[in-house]
C-alpha cells in the first residue's frame, strides 16, 4: 500500500511527517509524494492561527474530493487543540493528535478492519516525558531537521499552541546524538536542531542548548550544527559564551521579537520588554562578530495604535535584523487575544503589514550588498533556477554561478546580489564581475 503524507506549518511538524512516514515503511507502507496516488493520505496539521485551521479543512475536504476511495488521515495540532472542531470533519477516516503520532498504523489498521471513523485524541499530561521516534533519514532535503524539544509553558496571549503541545520537555543527550549519527552515516553534513519552545530545552531535564549542541557537534561527519526559532528570555550569557566555544555552531540566530513596542509585549504576556531583547542583540553581536539576527514581528495586535505601530518599526529599524518574517495578528479563538477590545481593522493590518515589510526589504537588500566582494563558505545543496543553490554557516543564501559539487564545503567570492539571494563564483574562479 502506498502513503502520502501532506505536512502544514512549523519544522516540528516536518519532522514529525518523517518520523510517521518511517515507522509506516517499517509496517510495509510505501511512502510518495502528496501529488501521486495513494492508498492513505495523512494530513499532518498547524493551529497557530485561525487561518492554519481554515487551510486544515481545506485539505482535508480537498483530499477527501481529490481521492475519494483513499483513507483520509487528519493528525497534529489542530486535532490536538480543537477536537470538537475536528470531529465536525466527517471527511477525515482517521483523526488522532499529535500525542498519537506513534499510533499511526494501529488506528489506520483499526479504520481498514472496520470502517469507522477513528476518532483518538490523547490529551498530553502534567510530567509527561519527551516522547516520539527516532529518525534515521530526512527525505528531499540536504541538512537534517532534528526534533529534541517539545512543548511550552509560555501561555503568550495570542497562542493557543501551549495547548496543542502541552509543556516542556526535552529529548536526552544521549538519544539526540545516536540520531544525528545515524543521520551522518546517510551523508548528512548539516543538522537544524529545532523545538516548539527550543530555548527552554533542558528546562525539566536539568540540560541545556549548549550540551545538546556539543553533543551534535562531536558526531563524525557533521560540519554545522544550526538551531531553530529562540525565545529571547532563556538565552543567558552564559549559553552564549558556551555556543561560542563549539566550532560547528552557525551563528544565525532566528529570536522572536513579535513587536518593539512594550506596551504592546505586555498585553501579548511576552516575557520580557525591548530594552532587554537589545541588549541580547548586542551581546550577540558582540560575542559572534559574523552572526545574522533574524526574527518574526505581529502588526495589528488588539489595541496597537498607530503609534505604538511606529515604536515596533523604529526598533526594528534599529535592530537591523538581517532578515524579518512580517505577518498580521491573526485571532486566534480560545486565547486571551481573541477576546480583547479595540481589535484593529483587517486593512490596517495590512497596510502595517506592508510598511514593515518595506522597511525591512531595505535592511536585508543593505546587508546582502555589504557581502559583495568577501570569500564566503557555504555548502552547494542543489539546483534553483539554473544555478548551485547554498547558504553560509551564518545562513546568507548564495548562487554560485559556476560547477561546484553538491554536500561538500566550498569558498566561494561574491560578485552581486540578485533578488534575496548573493551571486558568486568559487574562489579561483577568473573574470569575477560585480552585478546587482
Amino acid at each position: 500500500m502506498k502513503c502520502a503524507f501532506y505536512t502544514l506549518g512549523c519544522k516540528v511538524n516536518q519532522y514529525e511527517s518523517q518520523a510517521m512516514s518511517q515507522d509506516m515503511e517499517r509496517h510495509g507502507f510505501t511512502c510518495v509524494s502528496a501529488d501521486e496516488e495513494a492508498d492513505v493520505y495523512v494530513i499532518n496539521s498547524c493551529t497557530v492561527t485561525a487561518e492554519s485551521d481554515r487551510k486544515t479543512r481545506q485539505a482535508v475536504r480537498r483530499f477527501r474530493k481529490n481521492h475519494p476511495d483513499s483513507i483520509i488521515v487528519l493528525t497534529g495540532c489542530m486535532p490536538q487543540a480543537e477536537p470538537e472542531s475536528a470531529r465536525g470533519l466527517p471527511e477525515a477516516d482517521v483523526i488522532i493528535g499529535n500525542s498519537s503520532n506513534g499510533k499511526l498504523f494501529a488506528y489506520i489498521m483499526r479504520f481498514i478492519n472496520t470502517r469507522r471513523q477513528v476518532f483518538e485524541i490523547e490529551p498530553h499530561q502534567l510530567g509527561e516525558k519527551f516522547n516520539g521516534s527516532i529518525i534515521n533519514d530526512f527525505s528531499d532535503r540536504t541538512r537534517a531537521i532534528v526534533k529534541i524539544e517539545d512543548g511550552c509553558d509560555r501561555f503568550c496571549s495570542y497562542c493557543i499552541i501551549p495547548y496543542a503541545r502541552g509543556r516542556v520537555r526535552s529529548k536526552p543527550v544521549d538519544d539526540i546524538k545516536d540520531e544525528v549519527a545515524r543521520l551522518a552515516e546517510k551523508g548528512f553534513r548539516e543538522v537544524v536542531l529545532v523545538g516548539i519552545n527550543l530555548s527552554a530545552y533542558g528546562k525539566d531535564s536539568g540540560s541545556n542548548l549548549v550540551e545538546a549542541v556539543k553533543a551534535v557537534s562531536e558526531v563524525d561527519g557533521i560540519l554545522r550544527v544550526r538551531l531553530g526559532s529562540l525565545e529571547p528570555d532563556h538565552i543567558t550569557e552564559e549559553i552564549m559564551n558556551g555556543l561560542a566555544g563549539i566550532e560547528k555552531f552557525c551563528p544565525q540566530f532566528h529570536i522572536s521579537l513579535q513587536s518593539g513596542c512594550d506596551k504592546t509585549l505586555k498585553r501579548m504576556n511576552r516575557h520580557y520588554n525591548s530594552v532587554e531583547y537589545e541588549d541580547l542583540c548586542l551581546k550577540l553581536r558582540r560575542i559572534f562578530p559574523d552572526c545574522t539576527l533574524t526574527t518574526d514581528v505581529m502588526v495589528g495586535f488588539p489595541e496597537e495604535s498607530r503609534s505604538d505601530f511606529d515604536i515596533s518599526l523604529d526598533f526594528v529599524k534599529k535592530i537591523a535584523f538581517e532578515k524579518v518574517h512580517v505577518f498580521p495578528y491573526s485571532r486566534r479563538p480560545g486565547t486571551p487575544a481573541a477576546r480583547m477590545e479595540d481589535q484593529v481593522d483587517s486593512r490596517e493590518k495590512q497596510v502595517r503589514a506592508e510598511i514593515m515589510a518595506d522597511e525591512a526589504e531595505k535592511i536585508r537588500k543593505e546587508f546582502l550588498l555589504s557581502q559583495i566582494g568577501k570569500e564566503l563558505e557555504i555548502i552547494p545543496e542543489g539546483h534553483h533556477e539554473g544555478l548551485i543553490r547554498g547558504y553560509t554557516a551564518n545562513y546568507i543564501p548564495v548562487k554560485v554561478t559556476n560547477d561546484v559539487e553538491t554536500g561538500e564545503p566550498v569558498k566561494v567570492i561574491i560578485t552581486g546580489v540578485q533578488g534575496d539571494f548573493c551571486i558568486g563564483e568559487a574562489a579561483g574562479s577568473s573574470n569575477n564581475k560585480h552585478e546587482t
